[in-house]
């Protein structure tokens, strides 16, 4: 087959998401498919000094190079000569529209864009030019025939939002190798950050967005450690995007200071030495789409304890500790209680993460991409 993959932005602030982008090109054209990753350009948006997020300035000039440059950009490369045109990412949907010849098809992660757009979420505010753009991305999602959704939470979360065409589950691959580091590599790692030679701890891999809950982490972590003597000694290895002043202000007013350790965007190498050696991966989001870190760590025999919300429940497979990520007090009581079994939930978690092997999602992918080509 002959594909072309419309990827993200290159200035976005996601960092997943072109990951992913990446993965499925390279993965479909190992099964010898022709196979094109189109990615608007920062052509005015560099300009700025920003991403997407950086607001002013480059905000706007990043808009020009998405919804003005590049769906210019998607009518000229698509055309007659692709047998299957895919949007990676739910959220470029809106250049649905602009492509030629194929009728396209979209992976959509989650909906919590337009969720909170829609005031779903009230805590939370979005201004007016917010709520519009997300209204355009829900109305071009809903127009598109063909979708595959990352997990069934996802999947009936479309359908309530009043998506009436054909949808697909395709969980998510890994993006990338991971592999268990050696003893080497794990004491490097644990020399760079700070850590004794056997000092226990927990992590948590994940950005600042608000649904990945990281104050509310910091607060869980702190009611665990009160559990006694086993848990006094954690230190909270959180992997990710710098702190924020909401996160810097929780860890100050727990009074956990050197307890947590911030360890900006670590390579992958790094996070493999974090999940291989981890007591526990924390990973209690408000909401997700999916939930890479969880297979992550299962892969790599990390235990975790997750929230007891869908789609993270569908994710862990039963492997996980489950825990109400709004409640520290009792989150922290779960897994205090449930710590001993850590070897079962590792052994279990390695069942588990099978599921998410590249080789089948891949051809799950290869497959509901050939349909289309098939029917004409």
């Amino acid at each position: 087959m002959k594909i072309l993959l419309i990827g993200n932005y290159e200035l976005g602030d996601a960092r997943s998401m072109p990951r992913f982008g990446e993965m499925l090109r390279r993965e479909l054209a190992a099964r010898g498919h022709e196979v094109e990753l189109l990615r608007a350009k920062a052509v005015l948006g560099g300009l700025g000094g920003g991403d997407t997020n950086s607001g002013g300035l480059s905000k706007y000039l990043s808009y020009v190079d998405m919804y003005v440059i590049f769906p210019l950009r998607v009518w000229l490369r698509s055309g007659r000569r692709w047998n299957a045109v895919h949007i990676c990412d739910h959220s470029n949907a809106v250049y649905g529209r602009w492509v030629r010849g194929r009728k396209p098809s979209v992976t959509c992660h989650d909906l919590l864009g337009i969720q909170r757009g829609e005031g779903k979420f009230p805590q939370l505010r979005v201004g007016r030019m917010g709520r519009r753009q997300q209204q355009w991305i829900k109305r071009s999602l809903l127009a598109i025939q063909r979708v595959v959704c990352v997990s069934r939470a996802t999947e009936r979360d479309l359908r309530a939002m009043g998506f009436a065409g054909e949808t697909r589950v395709i969980a998510n691959p890994l993006n990338e190798d991971f592999h268990p580091a050696s003893n080497d590599r794990v004491r490097e790692v644990r020399q760079a950050i700070g850590l004794g030679g056997a000092e226990p701890y927990v992590l948590h891999v994940g950005g600042n967005l608000w649904y990945k809950n990281r104050p509310g982490l910091v607060r869980i972590f702190a009611a665990l450690r009160k559990f006694g003597a086993d848990f006094a000694s954690l230190r909270f290895v959180m992997a990710g995007h710098p702190f924020n002043d909401e996160l810097r202000a929780e860890v100050s007013r727990l009074g956990l200071g050197a307890q947590v350790i911030e360890m900006v965007d670590p390579p992958n190498d790094v996070v493999e030495a974090l999940y291989t050696d981890a007591s526990l991966l924390l990973f209690a989001s408000l909401h997700e789409g999916f939930g890479w870190p969880i297979v992550e760590a299962q892969t790599l025999g990390c235990p975790v304890a997750t929230s007891n919300r869908e789609p993270m429940v569908e994710v862990a497979g039963g492997a996980a500790m489950l825990v109400d990520p709004e409640d520290a007090e009792g989150a922290a009581a779960v897994i205090a209680t449930e710590w001993p079994r850590r070897a079962e939930l590792r052994e279990r978690g390695y069942g588990n993460a099978a599921r998410f092997s590249r080789e089948q999602l891949i051809g799950e992918y290869e497959d509901f991409l050939s349909e289309e080509w098939r029917r004409e």
